[in-house]
């Protein structure tokens, strides 16, 4: 592994199996910023206080929900340390599920219709939470063990998991949201970012948005962060890395990234990568191009 690769793996997290397993516990004060992840995620909250912010949606958790976060999808727990905050989270490469679903079975559909519904949680039944919780314990189980077979059975069972994920949410009947779910969610906010994420290219500042949807910048400003937990530049900004890097893996030149994501200045650009990356555009671009590399 040279220089450049080692500097991109300590700078985000870093997916280099098929999918990692962690099993988590935190009684300290830890603050998470918004980010997002070359990956898909999951996350199964066990205990705590915390309310979860996925694009634009705020997620007040319960014990066994399941977040389903998609790759390239803006997110941020925010914790509450008078609880210890006890999860599994489960990072998978898109092409480790690709690769195990058929034309009946698209195992990817859970992050996907999460995406496109913009809801993201899952609530168990008590039937399904006995299964899921005798599965994960069992994942858990062959990640600290070495015996025979143990990444064939890891295999199996995440795939059984992954499974049951796809079928609660395919049964969410057109999407309803049920009516137990506790989060805040704001139409207004939702169609500004969604007029963000067709408009990556245009002016987006404060005072813009402010006019294209008739608000006192202020009120925008206050809204937009109470809603989504960041400031609109954290987000704009994230959302336009966001781009850049996705053009940067399908092989476009760094002055195409930049331009189609909305950078039309070069060094500002560059520094933000960067930060964001730990590498320079070129540098990145560069890289041994591989599918789920970077974040």
């Amino acid at each position: 592994m040279d220089k450049d690769t080692k500097l991109v793996n300590n700078k985000r997290g870093y997916l280099n199996n098929d999918f990692s397993f962690f099993n988590l516990h935190d009684n300290k004060e830890i603050k998470i910023d918004s980010h997002h992840h070359d990956f898909s995620k999951v996350v199964v909250f066990i205990s705590g206080k915390v309310t979860y912010y996925i694009e634009g949606t705020a997620y007040k958790l319960k014990p066994w929900d399941i977040l389903l976060i998609n790759r390239d999808t803006v997110h941020k727990p925010v914790i509450d340390i008078t609880s210890p905050y006890k999860r599994m989270i489960i990072w998978l490469r898109p092409s480790f599920l690709q690769k195990h679903s058929d034309t009946k079975s698209n195992l990817l559909a859970c992050f996907e219709l999460a995406y496109q519904r913009k809801f993201n949680l899952l609530r168990m039944t008590p039937k399904i939470r006995i299964i899921v919780q005798s599965l994960l314990s069992q994942i858990n189980d062959t990640c600290q063990d070495r015996n025979f077979g143990d990444e064939l059975l890891r295999d199996s069972l995440l795939l059984q998991f992954i499974v049951y994920l796809n079928r609660m949410t395919l049964e969410m009947k057109n999407g309803i949201i049920p009516a137990d779910i506790d989060i805040e969610y704001d139409e207004t906010i939702n169609k500004i970012l969604q007029y963000i994420d067709t408009n990556i290219t245009e002016d987006l500042s404060i005072e813009k948005l402010a006019s294209v949807f008739f608000l006192s910048k202020y009120y925008l400003m206050r809204k937009f962060k109470q809603h989504t937990g960041y400031s609109i530049h954290q987000y704009v900004l994230q959302k336009r890395l966001i781009a850049a890097n996705q053009f940067l893996r399908a092989g476009q030149s760094v002055i195409t990234a930049c331009m189609e994501s909305g950078f039309h200045d070069y060094a500002n650009f560059t520094r933000a990568f960067k930060k964001m990356y730990g590498l320079s555009p070129r540098k990145y671009y560069n890289l041994p191009k591989q599918e789920d590399f970077i974040d």
